[in-house]
């Protein structure tokens, strides 16, 4: 019999890579999405459409509405919970932070509450490099303090990882927490810098690279993060936090430059000072993943740059 997996957030970038990856691999997959406007519900419309296919059962609902997703899971009885529904971004929660609370920290919530009801095998979702705060220790290992955010939407998502323990130490559920370093890649969210940066070159309107343009991330590529989502919902281990990342820095210059190579356009720069909630870097220690989730991303930061233009020049081909 054909497992089940329950997918949150699966109009979004990453939630809809899974849910082709699981559905490529002859597995059923429940998606949820509210399709909010936290950005262009057009392409989170599109995503949906790509995905399309029998084995996958897209419901439009929010995680914040208890009753409907305590129904779902009563009617489905998911083997895998795959929460990645989320507000997302350092800088909107600056400004907005009680979505982020309600969204991520009630909506986690929600959910472990309804697994502790059913218990699924395992109850895998996202967190985040960004709860590393300003650790100036690198690469970023599981094992280091990550007490101190410095946004709004660290702390929910390091608040995340703490109810998952507690549900995870009272009930037996299995939970496993992934620390998403820098996604990239086709399909992305406008807002991350890829997309971001693409859609002003492409206007002629200028780019803003903070710290002078000295900063370093650890860009990953969509599939190899799907990939790694993938392998962890089919490893519980009771409650474990993951990395998933490149593990490898690139400066944020050489990374626009990248971008200015495949668009065949160069971009106006402002370059500016370092701004509240961001770090100079990200880098990630993945040897935990690569010996517990058999996790071995692939995609160097050129090819990834390239297939993500080329998605981008189809999608957006009024720009050229």
């Amino acid at each position: 019999m054909r497992k089940t997996t329950l997918i949150t957030g699966i109009a979004g970038f990453i939630g809809s890579r899974v849910a082709e990856l699981l559905a490529d691999r002859g597995e059923r997959v429940i998606g949820v999405d509210n399709l909010n406007d936290a950005y262009d519900v057009s392409l989170k419309k599109a995503r949906i459409e790509r995905i399309k296919r029998p084995d996958i059962d897209i419901r439009i609902c929010d995680i914040l509405d208890y009753e409907k997703i305590d129904d779902i899971f009563r009617q489905e009885r998911p083997a895998r919970v795959c929460h990645l529904a989320a507000q997302a971004g350092v800088r909107h929660s600056l400004t907005n932070p009680l979505i982020y609370q309600r969204t991520n920290v009630e909506g986690t919530l929600n959910l472990l509450e309804i697994s502790r009801k059913y218990m699924p095998e395992n109850f895998v979702f996202a967190s985040s490099s960004s709860v590393y705060g300003g650790n100036e220790k690198v690469p970023f290992s599981e094992n280091d303090n990550v007490d101190k955010p410095i946004s709004i939407y660290a702390a929910t998502k390091k608040a995340t990882e703490l109810m998952a323990h507690v549900y995870s130490s009272l009930y037996g559920l299995n939970t496993t927490a992934l620390r998403f370093f820098t996604v990239y890649g086709p399909w992305g969210r406008p807002d991350m810098a890829c997309y971001k940066f693409s859609t002003l070159i492409m206007s002629g309107k200028p780019i803003e690279l903070f710290n002078n343009g000295d900063m370093f991330r650890d860009f990953t590529y969509i599939d190899d993060i799907a990939r790694g989502v993938v392998s962890s919902l089919k490893r519980p281990f009771g409650c474990e936090v993951f990395n998933l990342g490149n593990s490898r820095m690139e400066r944020l210059a050489d990374f626009v430059a990248l971008i200015e190579e495949n668009l065949g356009r160069k971009a106006e720069k402002l370059m500016l000072p370092m701004q509240p909630g961001d770090v100079p870097r990200t880098n990630s220690d993945i040897e935990k993943a690569k010996r517990m989730l058999d996790f071995n991303p692939q995609t160097n930061i050129e090819d990834g740059i390239r297939m993500f233009c080329d998605w981008f020049k189809t999608y957006h081909s009024d720009l050229f």
